[in-house]
């Protein structure tokens, strides 16, 4: 064959020449590549990013309504609705909370704890905080029951565009994790006490009393630090949507996948906020329906995120059985093969059976040590990995020589995979036993939409009979496991010229 020994793979892609400049020498195309692959990356993240950049457009084009539709009312007056609204939302953000929290405590990623604390923060002043003020009384209308719920929601607001810029930064330590997990507890507390305390100083944010009795022309109403307060949470969340955007187009995480929209309807919820504050009004107006479409893709994100887990629990389950049966099999099945084949060995030369009974074992340890091979392959295992190690495996138990050419940017599922690996080592193993080969040279390529494994072996051969497509079992299943990919099983052999098996998908 040429080569001696089993070789390492490596894909004809590394060994492909640059191209040549007039003179000769190679030329560098990395300047015309550059603007290639940017506008290649541009693609993938417009692509990944198509749900945010559809909530930016529905953000826009309701803000833009608002500001020059002065005919279109937009408003309803419904107390009840505005109070169930209220209440879906935090409720909404407490589930996606927990979920968050969960991801925390099994990553430890600081992004996780941010996100959820800020969640938490949102969700105590969409249900809780107004209530508590109106319960304990003697509060002027429109200044602690809306300066507290304000000062909350732009924490929580700060909190959730910390946790955008926090990318995949772990909480370090055991004792710090622990306590920016309590953390949202005693900022509750502090931001209450501080109002509380000064509460009699408060001015009027907005009067309730003073709320239009119409949704038109009600822009830029109520004190100054209130409008400051919702445009600096709108800022938050702008700039978090276009982080979580950056990373979902990076990252394959169902629920960042739905952080990003869900920022940019709550960004404009607040900027709508700016021109009308329903937030405090009996009225249901653009902001409020912004804001319920936020938790809205938040719940979606959370359900897809459920599901993710769920499934990779699942596959978790899957492959940790797998572990333990490759397990029973090489401390049971393999052990007591191994110990028939050595006890087999003491009988004598001149008994047929014996040597039967060896390659017996040897094609029953084949075949076992495949099956444990299979059962302990994890799903991201390239096919040129798995090819190659069954080949090597063989060549080095019946001392043949081994050369590889294996293109390693293909890729198949892992049914497809578990099939091609077993037709190698049934094509190896024929050439060994029946075709007394010496070498055998394997060669993976594609060409188009076309992948072709062949199997070429130096051995004696043999004679493919007329108007059969195969002839031995070992041929039958190769040609069946080749069917089932879908695919073709081609064998070419010829007596004392060696054989070739192929197989295109």
């Amino acid at each position: 064959m040429g080569t001696t020994g089993p070789r390492s793979f490596r894909s004809p892609a590394v060994f492909a020449a640059p191209p040549l400049s007039p003179a000769g020498h190679p030329q560098d195309d990395s300047r015309g590549a550059e603007p290639d692959r940017r506008v290649h990356a541009l693609g993938a993240w417009a692509g990944r990013s198509r749900l945010t950049i559809a909530a930016w457009l529905v953000g826009l084009a309701v803000t833009s309504a608002l500001l020059w539709s002065p005919a279109v009312v937009f408003g309803v007056r419904n107390p009840s609705a505005h109070l169930v609204l209220d209440s879906v939302d935090a409720c909404v953000a407490l589930l996606v909370a927990s979920l968050v929290f969960g991801r925390f405590l099994r990553h430890g990623r600081l992004q996780d704890l941010l996100l959820s604390q800020g969640l938490v923060l949102l969700a105590a002043a969409g249900l809780g905080l107004t209530y508590l003020t109106e319960v304990l009384g003697g509060i002027r209308a429109g200044t602690l029951d809306i300066w507290l719920p304000l000062a909350i929601r732009v924490v929580g607001a700060l909190l959730i565009l910390a946790a955008a810029l926090a990318h995949t930064r772990p909480a370090k330590r055991m004792l710090r994790r622990r306590l920016l997990t309590l953390a949202p507890l005693p900022l509750l507390a502090a931001v209450y006490l501080a109002l509380w305390t000064g509460r009699d100083r408060l001015p009027v944010a907005f009067d309730p009393g003073s709320a239009p009795v119409s949704a038109e022309n009600a822009l830029l109403t109520g004190h100054p630090v209130l409008l400051l307060a919702q445009g600096a949470a709108a800022v938050s969340f702008f700039i978090a949507s276009v982080a979580f955007a950056s990373q979902s187009a990076k990252r394959d995480d169902e629920l960042l996948r739905w952080l990003g929209p869900a920022c940019a309807l709550g960004a404009f919820a607040r900027l709508n906020y700016v021109l009308f504050p329903s937030l405090y009004t009996d009225w249901l107006y653009t902001g409020d329906l912004l804001r319920t479409g936020c938790y809205l893709l938040l719940l979606v994100g959370a359900a897809r995120e459920i599901r993710t887990y769920w499934r990779a629990q699942v596959t978790a389950a899957v492959l940790d059985d797998r572990r333990r049966l490759a397990r029973e099999l090489h401390d049971g099945v393999i052990q007591e093969l191994a110990y028939i084949r050595a006890e087999s060995r003491a009988i004598p030369v001149d008994v047929a059976s014996g040597i039967r009974i060896v390659n017996a074992c040897d094609r029953a340890l084949d075949e076992a040590r495949a099956a444990v091979q299979a059962l302990g392959r994890t799903s991201d295992e390239p096919l040129s990995f798995t090819v190659h190690r069954a080949a090597t495996e063989l060549a080095a138990r019946y001392g043949i020589d081994l050369r590889v050419d294996l293109d390693e940017a293909i890729t198949v599922d892992s049914e497809q995979q578990h099939a091609l690996m077993r037709i190698t080592r049934e094509a190896v193993s024929n050439a060994v036993h029946h075709g007394k080969a010496t070498g055998v040279h394997i060669r993976l390529s594609e060409a188009g939409d076309r992948r072709r494994l062949a199997i070429a072996d130096d051995g004696v051969g043999f004679d493919v009979p007329a108007g059969t497509d195969t002839t031995g079992y070992g041929l039958v299943s190769m040609q069946a496991r080749a069917r089932a990919l879908p695919g073709t099983f081609n064998v070419e052999a010829r007596p004392a010229g060696g054989s070739v098996v192929t197989v295109q998908w």
